[in-house]
């Protein structure tokens, strides 16, 4: 039950990171590379003082410490340029679309195939983000800011991945920021534009809190799930948002997205029950 709660916290904290960026790059309140830049170093932040107080050490060395951080710069960027033109709920869909055929294909090949159920469950969810993704003229977005989306949701597949082993989840993502932030300072400051007080205080709560913390307990939970079940769950990320997109942001809620939504829920709800997930002994 304890891993259901944390899991479904941290769902609605990705959900947050989509409408929070939506929130502040799409009325013009901080360019995209601005926000970008402004998260990682607010995320870095927070997260190294957590870990000060602590006083463990941060685990700077390490061929997954250069995964993490090269693929949490490739999704942070895509991310917040996505996001100049593409709903909050859209931008989801796309983005944990493209997560869950990315760690399904890598499951395949690393040879941890998944079981019937969860292919099953994968597929019905896929269903529904099919409708959702189905050309409406009430879907805003453009074909450049969906590229970007599938970047950014490959660098999150491979940052999932490679966070699937670390054995101290608040000190590998605080280390995973720090490393980011001079990587994308160096590749952001030419296209740095424009900033507002509210762009900046959004892209700080969306750095320090939504993901910095919610980084740190995806990967604290990612141990307890299995490889094939992660991409599943996510699936539920886009769901959240949608709603969120609509209420908080007036975003279109038609009849085809509540129809995905449910076939979403129904997938995961397949894909994750007691016979695809191991027991939790905490």
């Amino acid at each position: 039950m304890r891993i259901f709660l944390l899991t479904a916290f941290t769902m609605i904290a990705f959900a947050a990171n989509s409408v929070l960026t939506r929130m502040a790059v799409e009325p013009g309140y901080i360019d995209a590379i601005s926000f970008a830049l402004i998260r990682v170093l607010s995320g870095a932040a927070f997260l190294c003082a957590l870990v000060a107080r602590t006083r463990r050490p941060l685990p700077w060395k390490g061929r997954a410490r250069a995964i993490g951080a090269l693929s949490l710069t490739t999704y942070m960027f895509g991310f917040s340029l996505a996001y100049i033109s593409l709903d909050a709920g859209l931008g989801a869909l796309i983005l944990f679309g493209v997560v869950q055929i990315t760690m399904f294909s890598f499951s395949t090949a690393t040879g941890a195939r998944p079981t019937l159920r969860q292919l099953i469950g994968a597929a019905v969810a896929f269903c529904g983000l099919v409708i959702a993704l189905w050309p409406d003229d009430s879907v805003a977005g453009s074909a450049q800011a969906a590229a970007c989306m599938v970047v950014a949701g490959i660098g999150w597949a491979v940052y999932t991945i490679s966070g699937k082993s670390a054995r101290d989840p608040l000190a590998t993502t605080a280390a995973n920021f720090a490393i980011c932030f001079p990587l994308t300072l160096l590749l952001s400051l030419p296209f740095v534009s424009y900033a507002s007080a509210m762009g900046i205080g959004i892209a700080i709560v969306c750095g320090a809190i939504t993901s910095g913390l919610g980084y740190a307990l995806w990967y604290r939970v990612l141990p307890d799930l299995q490889q094939n079940v992660a991409p599943v769950v996510q699936l539920s990320v886009p769901v959240i948002a949608i709603v969120a997109g609509s209420v908080l942001l007036g975003e279109a809620l038609s009849i085809s997205v509540l129809i995905s939504a449910a076939l979403v829920i129904s997938g995961i709800a397949l894909a994750v029950t007691r016979q695809s997930l191991p027991v939790d002994r905490n």
